[in-house]
């Protein structure tokens, strides 16, 4: 069972593993949305996520996705993409142990900001990396 939460703890959520497509996007998107150069997201089908407290807003953020935050502290916690009804990503960072769902691969790179170097050694991508 992976759990997490936003930082200030009004909203709490369960997931049930495994984790998959663990990956630091470094899209524009996420920049703007997180004020970060990038973010770590994670993905587990929508049916194994859940609620435990709290209401998160949510924003849609493009014409294809919905990203959810807390409303009193700012977390955003989750990705929804219509195209992917079954998935939902969610923020590793957002887990009590982000150990739990590391990343694999760095993905949309050719959004990734100038001053930011990768030297992980993980797969980099400039797009999308589906289905790995």
């Amino acid at each position: 069972m992976l759990s997490g939460g936003c930082y200030c703890g009004a909203i709490r959520y369960q997931a049930k593993g495994p984790a998959s497509s663990q990956s630091m996007c470094h899209c524009s998107m996420c920049q703007g949305t997180t004020g970060a150069p990038c973010v770590a997201w994670f993905t587990v089908p929508r049916a194994k996520f859940q609620l435990v407290s709290g209401n998160p807003t949510q924003f849609r953020s493009s014409n294809h996705a919905t990203r959810s935050f807390c409303p009193a502290c700012g977390t955003q916690l989750t990705f929804a993409d219509d195209a992917l009804p079954g998935e939902i990503d969610i923020t590793t960072c957002s887990l009590d142990d982000s150990g739990l769902a590391p990343p694999k691969r760095h993905i949309y790179t050719q959004s990734q900001v100038a001053w930011l170097k990768i030297s992980d050694g993980l797969p980099v991508f400039s797009g999308s990396s589906s289905g790995l």
